[in-house]
């Protein structure tokens, strides 16, 4: 697939990023080696329900806060990108479901990466919901479906958090990465380089999985990206590293 865009997995960071100059130097250093994509379509950490469902079709001139206690100044920030609406249709098409549709805006794990990735909001952006009711390997699967739309110049994305364990990285304040979060975070690339059919049941496989993602939300959109690249296309990691010690900034691209 050496025409096809890239698959992405984000890690989309704390809100904080929006406004973090070190940080989006990192993420527009990445966008600029990217081929520009026709669409973008994202799933994200922060938007699950039953079942498969389109947000905003047309333009995204409403954004979602969904967080608490930051400064003002991040809840002003706005990202009017464009709409895809044809993908609606090439995506119904391809996995052979009525998909229903919603106005539902933006949240932080897409509007916060993007902004720092294509800071002009001129990227047409689809996001759909994370479907809470699939297991790993059918959000695999709904990968491998939609992977045709690489050849069409749309971009895949998942965005999440390689590892998300809330209430430990906020209470214990760690002064260095703890070996359990390192463990888990190798563990990720020597899959993504080896047997992939292990992320089917990464809870069980991974070291210190559940210590890492206590629910499973922020990893789950990873196994989307892996499906829409398949077994065939090299993993790399244009972002590394960690923020306040236990959230693993690690981001993965295929192709």
């Amino acid at each position: 697939m050496s025409d096809a865009m890239p698959s992405l997995f984000v890690s989309h960071g704390n809100p904080m990023l929006a406004l973090d100059n070190e940080s989006t130097l990192e993420y527009r250093n990445w966008s600029a080696r990217l081929p520009r994509p026709k669409a973008l379509l994202i799933f994200s950490a922060h938007w699950e329900k039953t079942g498969l469902v389109f947000g905003e079709i047309v333009r995204h001139e409403k954004l979602i806060y969904d967080f608490y206690g930051f400064p003002d100044e991040l809840y002003q920030l706005q990202y009017p990108a464009p709409g895809a609406e044809w993908l609606v249709d090439e995506v119904r098409r391809l996995v052979n479901e009525d998909i229903p549709q919603s106005r539902r805006g933006l949240d932080h794990g897409v509007w916060v990466p993007l902004l720092q990735m294509w800071p002009d909001a001129d990227v047409p952006i689809l996001q759909m919901s994370l479907p809470s009711d699939y297991s790993n390997q059918q959000l695999y699967e709904l990968g491998r479906e939609l992977a045709p739309l690489r050849q069409q110049r749309v971009m895949i994305a998942g965005a999440g958090t390689l590892s998300h364990n809330l209430r430990d990285g906020l209470s214990r304040r760690y002064a260095e990465t703890p070996e359990w979060v390192l463990n888990f975070d190798q563990w990720i690339t020597q899959t993504l380089s080896g047997d992939r059919k292990q992320l089917f049941d990464w809870e069980n496989n991974a070291p210190d999985a559940l210590r890492n993602h206590p629910t499973p939300e922020h990893f789950r959109p990873l196994l989307i990206t892996v499906g829409a690249a398949g077994n065939e296309e090299v993993a790399e990691y244009p972002l590394s590293g960690f923020d306040m010690a236990v959230f693993s900034k690690r981001s993965v691209q295929f192709g």
